[in-house]
């Protein structure tokens, strides 16, 4: 299993960026509810959202529940893997919880 590890910046949150998963690029887009202390996301092609505003929990497989045909092949895990955390807020995001790509 190979696994890569997508940065999050914080300080320039809320913004877009692109990226390659599996052979096709995207765009993610990273917002932050400070209220809640969560984080979402949107997925982009060519353009077009996908998805908007899939909320980032920590263990769940990010797009799992509204998967189809356009979206990236590898999966994207929210995961401290040293197990000391149990969910995804601001202190520990891209400290010890990672966004993490897997390529099965």
């Amino acid at each position: 299993m190979n696994k890569e590890y997508i940065n999050i910046e914080k300080a320039l949150i809320p913004y877009r960026f692109e990226i390659e998963l599996g052979s096709e690029i995207f765009e993610l887009e990273i917002r932050y509810n400070e209220i809640g202390d969560y984080f979402t996301i949107d997925l982009i092609k060519d353009e077009k959202v996908l998805v908007n505003g899939e909320k980032i929990v920590y263990g769940e497989p990010l797009f799992s529940e509204v998967y189809d045909v356009r979206f990236p092949a590898p999966t994207i895990i929210p995961i401290d893997e040293s197990g000391k955390e149990n969910r995804v807020g601001y202190d520990n995001l891209n400290v010890t919880v990672f966004l993490v790509v897997v390529n099965e």
